[in-house]
C-alpha cells in the first residue's frame, strides 16, 4: 500500500478556484483502478490550508497514477494556487493494506 498525505496552503484570493480544481482532482484520482481512497480535508483553524489523504494498492498503482493526464493537469495548475510549497508524507509498505482500528478509543 502507498499512503500519501499532503498539506497544501492556498492563496486566499484563489481558494474558490482551488476548490474546483481539488474536487475534480479527487474525482479523477478516485476513479483510478489502483486507488483505494482519496480525501481532502480543510484545516479547522486556517480555511486556506488543506490536507489530502490518498491511498493506492501498490507501487504499480502509484506509478500508473503519476502517468495520468489528470496528475499532469493538477501539477500544472497548482503552482498558481498555492501560497507555499506543499508538504508531503509518503509511505510505501506492502504489509499495510488499509485503515486499522484505533485501540485507544471505542464507542461507549
Amino acid at each position: 500500500m502507498i499512503l500519501i498525505n499532503l498539506k497544501v496552503k492556498i492563496r486566499p484570493e484563489r481558494v474558490d478556484e482551488w476548490l474546483e480544481v481539488a474536487r475534480q482532482y479527487r474525482a479523477d484520482v478516485s476513479a483510478e483502478p489502483g486507488n483505494r481512497y482519496f480525501e481532502w480535508y480543510r484545516d479547522i483553524d486556517d480555511p486556506y490550508t488543506f490536507a489530502c489523504v490518498e491511498c493506492f494498492i501498490d507501487a504499480d498503482a502509484g506509478a500508473a497514477h503519476m502517468g495520468t493526464a489528470h496528475v499532469k493537469q493538477f501539477m500544472d495548475r497548482a503552482p498558481d494556487l498555492v501560497s507555499a510549497q506543499p508538504e508531503i508524507v509518503y509511505v510505501d509498505s506492502p504489509s499495510i493494506t488499509g485503515w486499522g482500528a484505533m485501540g485507544e478509543i471505542q464507542p461507549r
